[in-house]
């Protein structure tokens, strides 16, 4: 019950999943925020620009930028049909093709007769992209809504465009009632950053793998062979069916989440080890790590199924 990504071979690679430039609402252009990503110490890239006709449905070229250290995934934020709130799905896709066929939404406007948000997710997944449900909170999106894109791979748990711009980062809670019900997601951070606000190099996702190219980048992904975070680092995690071992960076917290309200925090100064019972979580099909430093940055461990 180790998690994949302190198992997997390899080595750990920094990106972000969610990223926009002016070729739709981003304040930068694509060279240019793939530059300052790099420069910033970022391994690979995946600028996700809004998949609507009014910026021609973009899936952005950026393979002129990679590099030897610094690598990018084609992909874009996809759009079509209305939540239960009556906006339009916002989904992102990491890996798309570039002949991937938008759907008729030419602008940000939620229509019935348009492909639904479950279709379009499905078809994403089915053309080789890695499918997250993006900024829950943001969104207003109902557990029922949720429950609908069955092709998801992961959800946004921080989205620190969300945080910056609304204070509506969060899907910890969505995530962790689809969880309890039995589905198998994945846990992301990202930016969503658009350059026009403090909305960047604030969420990541540090990714397991023996390469830094955007097929194994992918792969590990769907594998779920990463963790995310804002700064700490989760060095390992073990678990032994008693207990869970975890081994991290100076942190001041240490938190473990089940189902519920099943929850354990362990508080401290530079703290780099905990050992947390699973007496706790009995009841639960999963667990998740949350470490928290000094500074209130958190890290996110990938679900463990018990």
């Amino acid at each position: 019950m180790t998690p994949s990504a302190f198992t997997a071979p390899g080595r750990f690679w920094r990106g972000n999943l969610h990223t926009h430039s002016n070729l739709s609402d981003g304040a930068l252009a694509p060279a240019e925020v793939c530059r300052r990503y790099r420069d910033e110490g970022y391994d690979f890239l995946a600028l996700t620009d809004h998949f609507v006709g009014r910026y021609g449905y973009p899936i952005v070229d950026t393979r002129p930028f990679r590099s030897n250290s610094f690598t990018t995934i084609l992909g874009a934020e996809l759009h079509s049909g209305p939540m239960a709130n009556g906006e339009l799905w916002h989904i992102l896709a990491v890996g798309l093709p570039e002949d991937f066929a938008p759907p008729a939404v030419p602008d940000f406007r939620a229509d019935a007769a348009q492909e639904t948000g479950p279709a379009i997710a499905e078809r994403a997944v089915a053309a080789g992209a890695f499918v997250a449900i993006a900024h829950p909170q943001w969104s207003g999106l109902t557990l029922a809504d949720a429950r609908s894109i069955r092709a998801a791979h992961a959800v946004e748990i921080y989205n620190h465009g969300c945080a910056m711009g609304c204070e509506r980062p969060d899907g910890s809670a969505i995530a962790d009632l689809l969880l309890t019900e039995g589905r198998r997601l994945t846990l992301i951070a990202t930016d969503d950053a658009h350059f026009t606000e403090p909305d960047h190099f604030g969420g990541w996702v540090m990714v397991k793998a023996e390469e830094n190219n955007p097929e194994a980048l992918l792969s590990a992904l769907k594998r779920g062979d990463f963790y995310s975070s804002q700064g700490p680092e989760l060095r390992r995690i073990d678990c032994d069916g008693e207990a869970l071992e975890i081994e991290c960076s100076a942190v001041t917290a240490v938190t473990v989440q089940g189902a519920g309200t099943a929850a354990t925090a362990v508080h401290g100064l530079s703290m780099t080890r905990a050992r947390i019972p699973l007496e706790r979580f009995r009841a639960s099909p999963f667990v998740r790590v949350t470490i928290r430093d000094a500074a209130g940055r958190r890290a996110w461990s990938n679900p463990i199924h018990l």
